[in-house]
């Protein structure tokens, strides 16, 4: 994707925000690791997400689960790339989503069209000055700590404020190493060293991070804090796969509120509640 063109593509009023449709090619991701290993397996539902209604679709090799630990560079990418190259060669937008430098440059070499560091350049220190170089958008999210250790640096003052102040520091450091302003998308990390309480007040506080002057992203795609939120009588959390109508709340919520990408496992139903905004925004006119 050419860079007028994904330029035209986020920021059209009509098609509103960017859909990022979620293909995890690991075995342990939270709620369909191990369905899409196989490479023939993961084209064919990148595509099927793709006629859904994604603009992008975001493929992963690692999972960032909490508790997830960490696989070799080499299993990495012979995980993504064979998906990548099939996904391209169908037409297909295509996100990496990798916290290493090397498998972002092989899988932007194979056609992906951005990058989505879960750990804002943090994880791997050559990772902005990479995409510098590659010249193409770089989703920085907010993150403190891998998987296996995040969970006890849930711990903030003001979560809003704060979370804005180190996404503001990861920016300057990404522009520092040489990324194009135009390039860089911001993503406040829920789930990530977040609490539910955390993942709402962040929700709530969508235009403070807006106001950073980035387009954001949300990823709150079927996770834990909506599992706790739609739990049973028996405080028993909603499975991963019930999730999906409360995420897509929250697309057309977020978008609402500024949120210029939004990254979702299930497409069909993020755009079907995008629809339903845009004909209220419109009073139903095309």
């Amino acid at each position: 994707m050419s860079q007028s063109a994904d330029e035209a593509l986020h920021r059209s009023p009509v098609l509103g925000p960017v859909v990022f449709g979620v293909l995890n090619v690991t075995p342990d991701s939270f709620s369909d690791g191990g369905k899409f290993a196989d490479a023939s397996a993961a084209i064919a539902e990148g595509v099927r997400l793709h006629r859904d209604g994604a603009h992008v679709i975001d493929v992963g090799g690692e999972s960032t689960r909490p508790g997830a630990v960490r696989v070799s560079a080499d299993e990495e990418c012979g995980r993504v790339l064979p998906v990548i190259e099939g996904l391209v060669a169908a037409g297909v937008p295509v996100s990496i989503d990798t916290m290493r430098a090397s498998t972002a440059r092989a899988a932007v070499n194979c056609g992906a069209s951005y990058v989505n560091d879960v750990s804002g350049g943090l994880a791997d220190e050559s990772m902005f000055a990479t995409v510098a170089e590659l010249n193409v958008p770089i989703i920085v999210m907010h993150w403190r700590a891998h998987s296996h250790e995040m969970e006890k640096w849930a711990q903030y003052d003001d979560v809003v404020m704060d979370v804005v102040n180190e996404l503001t520091l990861r920016v300057r450091d990404a522009l520092a190493a040489g990324v194009a302003r135009a390039n860089i998308i911001v993503d406040p990390g829920l789930g990530f060293a977040k609490d539910a309480e955390h993942n709402w007040a962040l929700l709530r506080g969508l235009p403070r991070l807006v106001a950073m002057g980035f387009p954001v992203m949300v990823g709150a795609s079927r996770k834990r804090f909506l599992g706790a939120l739609l739990a049973d009588d028996e405080g028993n959390p909603r499975d991963p796969f019930g999730r999906d109508e409360a995420t897509a709340v929250i697309s057309a919520l977020a978008a609402e509120r500024g949120a210029r990408y939004l990254r979702v496992h299930d497409v069909a139903r993020t755009r079907d509640a995008l629809r339903v905004r845009q004909a209220w925004i419109t009073g139903g006119q095309a």
